[in-house]
């Protein structure tokens, strides 16, 4: 069956891809929001982390992803043995990966646990849905770094436990706050709020897959700015 998605046309990526870190066996970078993070079917789609690494030089294989309107930070795999230690540790759930939202409203309690099973709205793909049913569990840790009362929105700290497609946009809207400039989970008012989607994945930690040392990185960023204070 053919996805409705390969038809979509993702507009041009102006942004440089940020290298943070750069060793033989793997690259870790901070994608600008607007980018996929993997080549995509259609021609016009060829832009992506995974291509933007090959033109540098080189092998450049995708070991996680993050949605196109997400930021930060990425691991990609320089060889298959790096690939396939670096995918163990995500499967094993030994990568540790944390996120920064701006999100509608401001969350009374400090920090909380959203537990929701999650399954593909198939009809209205790539949206995903909360199933009893038939969906797989998904848990996502959050806490308040900040509250802005004037303008209705606070600045959390998302920690997934699992890494479902979607998880932080659907679990935060399931909650009342959705991301601001979430245009799939969002409402009239949150969706306007901001230019693009306001999720940036700021911290992430594994294990170097030739030494075995942890390898911690972070991008701080810059989205907050885009909002008049």
């Amino acid at each position: 069956m053919t996805d409705a998605l390969d038809y979509y046309i993702a507009p041009p990526c102006l942004e440089p891809l940020q290298v943070v870190r750069e060793d033989p066996g793997f690259w870790l970078v901070s994608k600008p929001s607007g980018l996929l993070s993997v080549p995509g079917r259609a021609p016009e789609n060829r832009d992506s982390v995974i291509t933007r690494l090959q033109e540098r030089g080189g092998e450049a294989w995708a070991v996680h992803r993050l949605d196109m309107d997400t930021s930060g930070l990425l691991v990609v795999a320089r060889d298959k043995l790096s690939l396939s230690a670096l995918s163990r540790q995500f499967q094993q759930r030994t990568v540790s990966k944390r996120y920064q939202a701006m999100v509608y409203g401001v969350p009374q309690e400090d920090t909380g646990t959203i537990e929701l099973p999650l399954i593909c709205d198939w009809p209205n793909r790539p949206r995903q849905m909360v199933d009893w049913q038939q969906g797989k569990p998904s848990l996502t840790h959050w806490r308040v770094l900040e509250r802005d009362p004037v303008h209705n929105r606070s600045l959390l700290e998302l920690t997934p436990v699992t890494g479902r497609s979607h998880q932080l946009r659907v679990h935060l809207a399931e909650i009342g706050h959705p991301i601001l400039g979430c245009r799939f989970y969002g409402h009239e008012d949150s969706i306007p709020a901001a230019p693009r989607l306001m999720l940036h994945a700021w911290q992430l930690a594994f294990d170097d897959p030739a030494q075995g040392t942890r390898v911690e990185g972070s991008s701080k960023s810059a989205f907050e700015t885009l909002l008049a204070r």
